[in-house]
């Protein structure tokens, strides 16, 4: 993906500022600046930009645990920040942003300010090369080699020059910051699915009624109750809460064949922790295969039956206990790998 191309200006300096890329640091300051000029602003102060970093990244790695690689200064930041602020792990960007623009905890305040060490001079390396902090400093602040911004102690300036290109063209510009943070990311965790919508909190989290009232009622109502297989309660239709078997902040999908009928309390509790294969996966393989077969007889077009294509591509749905174990283990292994806990 390129950027746009402008005839007045070194889109090429822009596009260098990306090149070697070793942290996240520079998708994410880059995304800061184009959030402040939306709102209109060619001044900016450092600190928003820097609390802009982090709102940024929040969701990602506390909600999903996504490595950013262990030398990843925003990635530290947020684990430092999360114990000493009190933000859910997957609270809203702007309710985030403005915690960390507005509060006077010693502790955060150091971790948004140790990112001026080196990412609003670094990131302009490509107009300075070979230059070091102070040199880039006084060269920026008159725009010299067309440079992106001029450089402060307490704020940015943009250069007017580049005010417009970025303007009109944010949302490609944006586009472009997650899509190549995407692909480095994913190299920090080959094995973690669906990495590109793990870098934005969706509005609202996709309703699971179709896959109730359409796949799980037609179960229930064929054998008139399941056993939840955590609680070991009967669930009856209009009783049960359809839950992730392996957690959504892992999967980010609602696939049927990672959703079972589970005791509505034990669910609202079970959060994003990992079921124990050795204690669950017989009684949660046996309720998809029962509600497999009922579904292909009651309902053989059902939508949802094609959900479990993803993982067994190759099938006429008649897979084995093996075969199904082989596709959850995995992920289970490599869910906790990244920080997700065991239930107890």
């Amino acid at each position: 993906m390129k950027l746009p191309n402008s005839k007045a200006l070194p889109i090429n300096l822009l596009s260098a500022c990306f090149n070697n890329t070793v942290a996240t640091y520079k998708f994410y300051w880059f995304l800061s600046i184009l959030q402040s000029l939306e709102e209109g602003k060619t001044k900016i102060n450092k600190r928003e930009l820097f609390s802009r970093m982090i709102s940024n990244a929040w969701y990602t790695v506390n909600y999903f645990h996504i490595s950013f690689g262990k030398q990843d200064l925003i990635q530290q930041a947020i684990q430092v920040v999360n114990a000493n602020e009190n933000i859910a792990i997957d609270e809203k960007y702007q309710i985030v942003f403005q915690e960390l623009s507005t509060t006077t905890n010693r502790i955060t305040e150091k971790q948004l300010w140790h990112f001026n060490k080196n990412v609003p001079h670094w990131f302009m390396s490509p107009w300075f090369q070979k230059m070091e902090r102070n040199e880039i400093y006084q060269e920026s602040q008159n725009f010299k080699n067309k440079c992106l911004y001029s450089l402060y102690d307490d704020e940015i300036v943009i250069n007017p020059e580049w005010k417009n290109y970025l303007i009109e063209n944010a949302r490609v510009l944006k586009d472009f910051c997650y899509w190549n943070l995407a692909l480095f990311l994913q190299t920090k965790n080959p094995n973690v699915p669906d990495i590109p919508n793990k870098l934005i909190k969706p509005a609202l989290r996709s309703s699971l009624t179709q896959q109730r009232t359409q796949f799980w009622d037609i179960v229930l109502k064929e054998l008139g109750s399941v056993k939840c297989i955590y609680t070991g309660k009967n669930l009856t239709i209009g009783n049960y809460a359809v839950e992730h078997f392996i957690p959504y902040n892992f999967v980010s999908h609602n696939l049927i064949w990672n959703l079972i009928p589970a005791d509505k309390i034990f669910n609202s509790s079970k959060s994003d922790k990992l079921p124990p294969l050795e204690k669950y996966f017989n009684s949660f393989f046996s309720l998809q295969k029962t509600a497999i077969e009922i579904v292909k007889t009651k309902s053989p077009k059902n939508k949802f039956l094609e959900d479990y294509l993803s993982i067994f591509p190759d099938t006429d749905l008649s897979f084995t206990k093996e075969k199904y174990k082989e596709r959850i283990q995995p992920l289970i292994t490599i869910a906790s790998n990244n920080g997700f806990e065991f239930l107890k």
